[in-house]
């Protein structure tokens, strides 16, 4: 069971080889979320890599921002790239459930698609231009906690079948609860030893939380339930998030 769980995270998470799992259950997909920060360490590790070296040459802060987000987006297959363009397409298409369905499951990427990809985008390489490479380790490790709350006991899945199914409502909300309390403590220690108010990392995974559960409720009144792409939505807009509360 952990193994699979091991294989699932890293399988969603990196674009590292890996055999896939032997089953994908609620039970897997939920010891796939708790080990996802240690699955994406290496991908931390390739970000603060780049954006040191990149200080070492002289590139200039803003554009070495870009090449550490693409970088991080190679190292994930822009995976979760993909899910936060569908999610905006979709929300915005059409007040049809169906509908949405369909543009979210097109691959097309339509003008809010592009809008929120610019604008995350934007935001994370903005932030990581100037970020401590310690608190840029913590939060892109972190915000592979960001769909959490989407998987909380009470979601459901938009559709039958997929990853979406197998995460939705795989956690509980002691589970939960735990996870973020865990990460905001990670974070806000993070914050102090780069020499920040303590409190900016734990207010940035509140703050994480918040859009995530709000983001996800949408999902629910327009779709019917949550799916891969609303997870995916999730863990790249926690990400901007974090780094911007500690950046």
């Amino acid at each position: 069971m952990t193994r699979d769980g091991w294989r699932l995270a890293v399988g969603t998470l990196t674009a590292m080889p890996c055999p896939p799992p032997g089953r994908v259950d609620p039970r897997v997909a939920a010891r796939s979320v708790v080990l996802g920060p240690v699955a994406v360490l290496p991908l931390a590790l390739l970000v603060t890599g780049v954006l040191a070296g990149g200080r070492q040459i002289g590139i200039t802060s803003l554009a070495l921002g870009f090449v550490a987000v693409g970088a991080l987006a190679l190292g994930s297959r822009a995976f979760h790239l993909d899910g936060l363009a569908d999610t905006a397409d979709g929300l915005t298409a059409s007040y049809d459930r169906a509908r949405s369905l369909a543009v979210m499951k097109s691959g097309d990427v339509g003008p809010a698609g592009a809008a929120a990809l610019v604008v995350v985008l934007g935001v994370q390489a903005t932030a990581l231009a100037t970020v401590h490479p310690l608190l840029a380790v913590l939060a892109v490790c972190l915000s592979r906690w960001g769909h959490a709350a989407a998987c909380a006991r009470g979601s459901v899945a938009a559709t039958p079948g997929g990853l979406g199914a197998a995460y939705a409502g795989s956690l509980g909300p002691a589970a939960v609860a735990l996870l973020l309390v865990v990460a905001g403590a990670a974070l806000a220690g993070g914050a102090h030893l780069a020499g920040l108010p303590w409190w900016r990392g734990a207010a940035g995974v509140l703050l994480a939380a918040l859009a995530v559960t709000a983001l996800a409720r949408r999902a629910h009144r327009r779709l019917g339930g949550v799916n891969g792409d609303v997870m995916g939505a999730s863990i790249e807009v926690s990400l901007a998030l974090l780094l911007v509360a500690v950046a």
